[in-house]
């Protein structure tokens, strides 16, 4: 998801003419293309910045754009920027999916070697208390193992 205040700054247009494009087209612009920040979630937002300098608040409450809200700006913004850039944006997604994956695959993997390896820890623990058991275990003489001459063979 993006700002408009941060897509306007990419197409070098200002905000207000980006909203004006986009509120003349608002029925390309369904609420899972692109919604109106709430005054919460402005005040939420304004928290991560230390401090605001003189013209960098939000007079109006700011539009977020997911990923096909972009793609529809093109359809709505026809300059040449706009089209670099929603490429260029477009292309952003794509990369930003695919990390995505590859961290979703890597996640499962660290998962399941967690689970293998708490297994084998529980396996290693087992076998040194058996040990432990059998180096407890008080030994009883044992007859000798292996093959025996009788006596009165040996003398013959």
């Amino acid at each position: 998801m993006i700002l408009d205040t941060d897509l306007a700054r990419l197409y070098e247009i200002p905000t207000k003419i980006l909203k004006q494009a986009v509120r003349r087209n608002i029925s390309r612009f369904p609420s899972d293309f692109m919604f109106e920040l709430s005054e919460s979630e402005v005040i939420g937002l304004r928290s991560h910045f230390v401090t605001l300098k003189r013209g960098q608040h939000f007079k109006y409450m700011p539009f977020v754009f997911t990923e096909q809200g972009v793609a529809m700006l093109s359809s709505v913004l026809n300059s040449e920027r706009a089209i670099n850039v929603n490429i260029a944006i477009m292309r952003a997604f794509v990369h930003m999916r695919r990390l995505f994956e590859a961290n979703k695959d890597l996640a499962l993997k660290i998962e399941e070697l967690e689970r293998t390896v708490s297994s084998h820890d529980e396996n290693i623990q087992l076998i040194f208390e058996t040990i432990r058991e059998l180096m407890n275990k008080k030994s009883e003489p044992m007859e000798p193992v292996g093959f025996r001459i009788p006596v009165e063979k040996r003398n013959a």
